[in-house]
């Protein structure tokens, strides 16, 4: 054989074998990837302090959902801060933010303002907002279930009198969505069985605009008012039921941010319109529907004498008392209806 033949022969046997051996090793490192675990984070290992889970901007009432202790570094510890060691987040329930914090981080002793501090309404109060006490009891304030933050409706109660026949007892639901700031509430020292004595409220501040807080005072003098206690959920059917009116006017261009702010201060403002009502004749039967008339509506002095006042809604006819069958027995153009069975 040609020695040059057996050269050739040779490089190829050995370029065949290292393209063999490149082609193993790449398909071989394709199926196996190689990984490479991530450092771990290191975890705080110092005192647990209170942090703020959400944004908290000022006028926010905290809440159980609002604040909660989680480990901090001790070398960035503060005495400022609310360490769980020395706090419990159920004496901080219904402070008020004076200062904005910002969600993930510590809530310091001097942006909560407590309920009777100075400057613990002004600090709850929002912008042109009013705060209005309502004296409420055990009945009509929900059974003392009402704390700082919850959402209420106002419902007036009252008895309207007449000279014709009983009163006509109604409610009707005059505000809706406001937000409670504070109540009278106060936990005693523990008993014997070192349990906390509760002394229910008789009186509970809540948020209004100045033109809802002249209603609110006037309605405490026509009747009582109760507080009727609102879902959580409820505001979103509140802003469903402002969008479908057309109360809500987006800016053009607006971001999504801005939509959200508009549309969150829609869903907490409160309302007087499409309020609802009950009579008495919508719980029983034996109960009025209408306002009974004044004694002047009844009293005429000739088919052309001018009305001295407001014109007056006349009650309507009573129903006919009922009674047994009757036949109706007819003798010409005269019909007279005779009772079956009577002597």
């Amino acid at each position: 054989m040609d020695r040059r033949k057996v050269i050739l022969l040779v490089g190829a046997l050995v370029i065949a074998l290292c393209t063999a051996f490149l082609a193993r090793s790449l398909f071989t490192g394709s199926a196996a990837p190689s990984v490479t675990a991530a450092p771990q984070q290191a975890v705080p290992t110092g005192p647990r302090v209170l942090v703020a889970k959400r944004s908290l901007p000022v006028g926010t009432i905290i809440t159980p959902d609002s604040v909660a202790f989680q480990p901090w570094p001790s070398e960035l510890v503060s005495n400022a801060y609310f360490l769980e060691a020395d706090s419990k987040i159920d004496s901080l329930l219904g402070t008020v933010v004076r200062n904005a914090v910002t969600a993930g981080q510590p809530v310091t002793q001097g942006s909560l303002v407590k309920p009777g501090d100075r400057g613990f309404l002004a600090a709850a109060l929002g912008p042109g907002m009013r705060a209005v006490t309502v004296p409420v009891s055990a009945r009509t304030g929900v059974a003392g279930f009402v704390f700082p933050g919850d959402r209420v409706d106002l419902v007036l109660t009252q008895s309207i009198s007449g000279d014709s026949g009983p009163a006509l007892n109604a409610s009707e639901t005059i505000i809706r969505n406001l937000r409670v700031l504070a109540t009278d509430q106060r936990v005693s020292a523990e008993d014997a069985e070192g349990k906390r004595e509760v002394i229910a409220f008789t009186t509970v501040t809540v948020e209004a605009t100045p033109k809802l807080a002249e209603k609110i005072a006037v309605a405490q003098t026509i009747g009582t008012l109760s507080l009727s206690l609102r879902s959580i959920a409820d505001n979103e059917a509140e802003l469903e039921r402002s969008m479908a009116a057309g109360d809500i006017n987006l800016p053009a261009g607006a971001d999504r941010k801005t939509e959200d702010k508009l549309l969150k201060a829609l869903a907490t403002r409160p309302v007087d319109t499409d309020v609802t009502f009950v009579t008495g004749g919508d719980v029983s039967r034996f109960q009025r529907r209408s306002v009974p008339v004044s004694g002047s509506a009844n009293r005429q002095n000739g088919p052309s004498a001018p009305s001295a006042g407001p014109m007056q809604v006349a009650e309507p006819a009573a129903p006919p008392v009922p009674r047994g069958p009757v036949v109706r027995v007819a003798r010409g153009n005269t019909v007279t209806e005779v009772p079956v069975g009577g002597k």
